[in-house]
């Protein structure tokens, strides 16, 4: 049994090098094809070898899934964050150079010392332990859509209010991109823009940021008119922003608002949008930063309407690497500091922010780990990618900077107390300015999470 085990890890080292040695890359997704067929545990001939260590997997892993505070509590001492991470790190080397067997075996180690009650190291490794093991078993398992399951529409909802209310995140977000709407807005009726705005919004995501538009738009007692297209996931999400906004919007009698909801895979093209003359158009590309062919489509599109600002807030956890282990490390540190900055935003014993982790981050974490796209070839920043199809930045104003640091203020917790220093820090969140007051980030200690920036057509 020992020279078989040998032989078979020599193959899979053998195939792993034939694809990495191949220089013009044209036969390595048959490679890979291959050796995802011969390390795919539940491969029928290779079904008796795995069998036991996938169901010892799933049992330590259903223990691990139990929220028993005691348990989480009398961890053992490998428990400890450095050799958490030090042993997903090992798992993850595994599965990328397909070496099932030790994965499997590191995973079962390392399922007993993680807790979704523990720390906020525990807590996060765990999620990327599940998102591993979905990887390791592979939508062909029966146990994948196990691993994988999917929180209800009313729990990710739940989950998103939570993180919204708790934390600086969306708010972040959200506030700064209005108030470059606002002042973009305000700019036109210079040129006549007959008070109407439009925006085009292409990540609607139940429509939270744009109360606070709305309430602003109001604010100058002269009679304005929004209109919002919004695009959205589906229909159900659609209509429940749109009688959410709307209802809204009947409490300001100076505004006129409209929404038009479209599913994002419409195939309406966003150049009919713009069906009014001598309206500001804003475009919102707020968390919807996809893959790079997708984006490149959609700039191309949005350059064709010349809307007056554009509006980009990147998640500075979405990797742009092309090589596994780099978007695992990346997406890693980003997501260990957004459970880190949770315990300063909820105690660790929060029902709330178990559903947050679990329902919304938990979910992202594991389809990054299992997305397709992994493999995407790198083409560079965001940023270059923008300039590249006509667009230039803009420095944001002083009134986003004062506004972020003001949120902070409001959003400071005491459940984790830090040391503050300087006006920038509160608690652990801290906001700052990049690219020579081009854009603006939120960040937890050393850690960027959110960059928001301005760009016009050039």
């Amino acid at each position: 049994m020992v020279m078989e085990d040998r032989d078979e890890e020599e193959e899979h080292l053998n195939l792993s090098l034939a694809i990495v040695t191949d220089p013009n890359g044209e036969n390595s997704r048959k490679r890979k094809r291959k050796l995802l067929n011969v390390c795919n545990p539940l491969n029928p001939s290779l079904e008796g070898y795995f069998e036991g260590k996938i169901f010892k997997l799933l049992q330590v892993r259903e223990e691990m899934l139990k929220l028993d505070h005691k348990r989480s509590k009398g961890l053992a001492e490998n428990g400890k964050g450095l050799h958490l991470i030090h042993s997903l790190l090992i798992i993850a080397t595994s599965v990328d150079k397909y070496n099932m067997n030790s994965a499997l075996e590191n995973l079962i180690q390392l399922y007993p010392t993680v807790s979704l009650m523990g720390d906020s190291v525990q807590r996060v490794v765990a999620h990327f332990a599940d998102g591993l093991f979905a990887r390791i078993l592979t939508p062909k398992s029966p146990f994948y859509d196990m691993v994988m399951k999917e929180p209800s529409t009313e729990q990710q909802f739940l989950a998103f209010t939570s993180l919204y209310r708790v934390s600086p995140y969306y708010q972040f977000a959200h506030f700064t991109a209005n108030q470059v709407i606002i002042e973009a807005f305000e700019k036109d009726q210079e040129t006549n823009n007959n008070r109407a705005l439009h925006v085009i919004d292409f990540n609607v995501s139940y429509g939270f940021q744009w109360p606070s538009l709305i309430q602003s738009l109001s604010q100058s007692g002269k009679r304005v008119s929004l209109r919002l297209t919004g695009y959205g996931r589906s229909l159900e999400e659609l209509q429940e922003t749109e009688a959410r906004l709307v209802s809204f919007a009947k409490g300001f009698c100076n505004l006129v608002f409209e929404f038009q909801g479209l599913l994002r895979s419409s195939s309406k093209l966003i150049i009919n949008q713009r069906e009014k003359k001598n309206e500001t158009v804003a475009v919102n590309l707020v968390f919807h930063l996809s893959n790079f062919m997708e984006m490149s489509k959609t700039l191309k599109s949005v350059h064709s309407l010349k809307p007056s600002i554009v509006i980009l807030v990147e998640q500075e956890g979405n990797p742009r690497v092309r090589n596994f282990l780099s978007r695992f490390m990346e997406s890693l540190h980003y997501f260990a500091a957004m459970f880190d900055s949770l315990d300063d935003c909820l105690p660790q014993e929060s029902t709330e922010r178990l559903s947050i982790e679990r329902n919304h981050l938990g979910k992202e974490i594991k389809a990054m780990i299992n997305s397709e796209n992994l493999d995407e070839e790198n083409k560079g920043t965001w940023k270059n990618m923008i300039e590249r199809h006509g667009f230039g930045g803009m420095k944001l104003s002083s009134k986003c900077l004062i506004q972020a640091k003001l949120l902070l203020k409001v959003r400071t917790h005491n459940y984790c107390p830090l040391p503050c220093e300087g006006e920038n820090i509160n608690g652990g969140f801290r906001v700052f300015q990049r690219d020579e007051g081009k854009a603006l980030s939120l960040g937890w200690q050393d850690r960027c999470l959110l960059t928001a920036s301005a760009w016009q057509c050039v």
